[in-house]
């Protein structure tokens, strides 16, 4: 009885919230032409990115910063690239965050780090975005706007920030996000890590070399890096990430609950 209740609360607080936060039909027929990722095959996909969309509008609370002036265009573009990856896990993922800082540009950022001799050194890192526990997620929108139909293959600063929001849900940024019990740790971690471990080689030897690897060699940087480097591929170019990472991409339709080689209306030759 308590059950039910609880979810025709849920169920009439979701209508509400839908009610508030319309999209004009034009305003997203212009995103889904932009970031041409977003388009799904199925109508109930389509249907249900949109519903996230909205919902996640009316739970999140967008800012900006360093003069920049938000509008509806923008943060509809956001609020859609960040729900695609909870499309099949849902929006309760995101719950332990409310905040989002939208800067015109990317951002240059102080860093202290100690060595093993407990000297600290400083430096300075430039970011495209970032995300901390807890919130909030800050991102560029030059390169928010940079992901779309002319982007760079596999880029996607949203997906990439909102992929560690994902990994932080259990406390640490490590590569590993709550996981479903059909999923176990042992044999997700086994897999992140030999991937990684063999991209961080191909990296070294691309960079020797004088050859690209096809992901973002960003995601040599660590497991954490890597996962969330392979999330947006996997989303924005997944014939690339299946061609090379065959076993994460595997991983990741099991994850994400996604086939976005087969699930994308259009995709990327």
């Amino acid at each position: 009885m308590l059950q039910h209740w609880w979810q025709r609360l849920q169920a009439r607080r979701e209508q509400a919230a839908l009610a508030r936060r319309q999209i004009p039909a034009d305003l997203w027929k212009r995103t889904l032409v932009r970031y041409p990722f977003l388009r799904r095959q199925t109508a109930e996909d389509a249907q249900e990115l949109l519903r996230l969309t909205r919902l996640f509008l009316d739970r999140k609370e967008f800012h900006a910063a360093g003069g920049l002036r938000l509008n509806d265009a923008m943060v509809v573009a956001i609020a859609a690239q960040a729900v695609l990856p909870v499309l099949r896990l849902g929006l309760g993922a995101y719950d332990g965050f409310v905040g989002i800082v939208v800067h015109p540009g990317q951002v240059l950022a102080r860093r202290e780090v100690a060595d093993d001799d407990g000297l600290v050194h400083a430096y300075d890192e430039v970011l495209a975005g970032e995300a901390m526990e807890g919130g909030p997620v800050m991102l560029s929108w030059q390169d928010v706007r940079a992901a779309g139909s002319g982007a760079a293959p596999g880029y996607n600063v949203v997906i990439h920030e909102f992929a560690h929001v994902l990994d932080m849900q259990d406390g640490l940024a490590d590569g590993v996000p709550l996981l479903p019990p059909e999923l176990p740790r042992n044999e997700w971690l086994p897999t992140l890590l030999g991937a990684h471990d063999d991209f961080a080689s191909r990296v070294e030897r691309a960079e020797s070399e004088g050859w690209q690897t096809g992901l973002d060699p960003y995601g040599a940087n660590g497991p954490e890096e890597f996962f969330a480097v392979a999330s947006e591929a996997f989303f924005t170019h997944p014939q690339m990430l299946q061609q090379e990472h065959a076993d994460i991409y595997a991983l990741f339709q099991r994850y994400y609950r996604q086939d976005p080689l087969t699930e994308t209306a259009t995709r990327r030759p």
